[in-house]
């Protein structure tokens, strides 16, 4: 491993077989998208300290939902593997790397990554961009976000319309993020919408790109989160299916069905 790399929570365990996609990234792949094993402290330093420099990053936050779409969609698994950081958002995720050999792998989710950062950027005088949403939905996190977080600038925020964007158009959004300042720009377009325009975008906007998915309706009040103890226990899913039965059942009731046996699958093999 290189001397550049963060070291891992676990790393010094013996009979560990990771791997590293890149010099500052360390990991191991689940269901065929690389995710990295890192601990709240190392996810939380990394972030900033790419802000503090307006570097150019994007970061995917992997649930159950998105490595398995990936496993059917090239694309999206080359845009995961290939992130700046892909944190283990659902339980599920951080479940299979334990069992890979990371024993202590804790669940980096997108609403508290937010808010963890959120808090940080504050005390580190770090100014953030929010996009997506429904305008209200915007407002309303705003308002939530300088309730807690008084001194931490929101250099703007955007509403893109639910329709393919122009060139142009797409151009005059990112002007308006490098021009606000902003180090961190969180992403709530929903997956895979949200990782194929960071990736896109690696380059081009001058600020640490975070997928956040529903972190944004979470955050604002308009969607309920499941409670810690269904979250602690890869629970959330179900919670969610309760709320939103219609919507979800068909796509929890295929996703989770597939993530089970290919995590079987995978867990056979490793074990050989």
């Amino acid at each position: 491993m290189s001397g550049r790399e963060i070291p891992a929570p676990q790393e010094a365990t013996a009979g560990i077989r990771a791997e590293s996609v890149s010099a500052t990234r360390f990991g191991r792949k689940v269901l065929g998208s690389f995710i990295d094993v890192l601990t709240w402290e190392q996810a939380i330093d990394r972030l900033i300290g790419w802000a503090s420099q307006r570097e150019s990053r994007y970061v995917c936050i992997c649930n159950v939902h998105s490595v398995v779409t990936a496993g059917g969609d090239h694309r999206l698994q080359k845009v995961i593997s290939e992130a700046d950081m892909a944190t283990p958002d659902g339980m599920p995720i951080a479940w299979m790397l334990r069992a890979l050999g990371f024993p202590g792998q804790a669940r980096i989710n997108g609403p508290d990554l937010m808010w963890k950062l959120c808090a940080r950027a504050e005390t580190e005088n770090v100014a953030i961009y929010l996009l997506g949403g429904k305008e209200e939905t915007l407002a309303q996190l705003s308002r939530a976000i300088g309730q807690a977080f008084p001194r931490l600038r929101i250099a703007g925020s955007e509403s893109p319309p639910f329709r393919p964007l122009s060139p142009a158009e797409e151009g005059r959004i990112v002007a308006r993020i490098n021009g606000s300042g902003a180090s961190i720009l969180f992403v709530g377009l929903g997956c895979p919408k949200q990782e194929f325009w960071m990736s896109a975008r690696r380059g081009a906007v001058n600020a640490v790109m975070i997928g956040v998915g529903a972190a944004f309706d979470y955050h604002a009040g308009t969607l309920s989160r499941a409670p810690l103890w269904m979250q602690r226990n890869g629970l959330e899913w179900l919670f969610r299916l309760g709320m939103e039965p219609r919507r979800l059942w068909r796509r929890y009731l295929v996703t989770n069905t597939l993530f089970l046996f290919r995590a079987a699958r995978q867990l056979l093999f490793a074990s050989k």
